[in-house]
């Protein structure tokens, strides 16, 4: 199997999905009702996720940390514009990763996956690990050092809507029609993003791959 093509699969909407959505619904008529207060849970719920995003689209643990307060802060001065029309996270993702393209255009930074956290059980960096690593034993550490290297030099070759696409995608799980909401493109936009990036992240990881 085609172990790059592998790594995401569309995320297709479940029951468990939908009772996400809701509960996050009637926090955020709490909030426009007056309950303050009541923001803080949606911030703890998705505090990590965003960050994660925001992280991998720029690399940088401290531009990171503060776009993902800004996308907290924008979202709570907005709230009272959301009308339920999508999913919360998606409402907020689409605030969070607007935020970071223009912070990255205005910075002109080049953006990739990291995979520093390999020996701290990262859950993504682990399955893409296992995914790629060929049968010769080779070290862990070492060979996540070369593939982040190799990953580095691919990322980099891309446009910033493609690292983000594929961001979404690969590292947060994101279905397409959610990641079109976000981007704010056709799905079919989407799924050309990520086949093109893709088939670069295949040709450039080709001597990882496991046969």
């Amino acid at each position: 199997m085609d172990a790059v093509k592998s790594l995401g699969k569309s995320l297709v909407a479940s029951p468990e999905r939908q009772l996400e959505a809701n509960s996050d619904l009637a926090i955020v008529r709490r909030v426009q009702e007056g309950d303050v207060a009541a923001f803080d849970q949606l911030v703890l719920k998705y505090r990590g996720r965003v960050y994660g995003v925001v992280y991998n689209m720029t690399s940088n643990r401290e531009d990171a940390s503060d776009l993902t307060q800004d996308a907290f802060i924008k979202s709570f001065q907005s709230i009272n514009r959301f009308q339920g029309q999508s999913a919360f996270f998606t409402w907020l993702y689409r605030i969070a990763v607007n935020s970071t393209l223009t912070h990255l255009r205005k910075n002109r930074l080049r953006t990739f996956f990291s995979f520093e956290k390999i020996n701290e059980d990262d859950k993504v960096s682990a399955e893409v690990i296992a995914a790629l690593t060929d049968n010769t034993g080779a070290d862990q550490e070492t060979f996540a050092r070369e593939l982040q290297e190799k990953l580095n030099e691919a990322m980099q070759k891309m446009s910033i809507r493609h690292r983000t696409v594929i961001t979404l995608f690969e590292i947060d799980g994101l279905g397409h029609q959610e990641i079109a909401e976000i981007m704010n493109c056709s799905v079919g936009t989407v799924r050309s993003r990520l086949h093109y990036a893709k088939q670069l992240l295949q040709a450039e990881l080709q001597p990882y791959i496991r046969r």
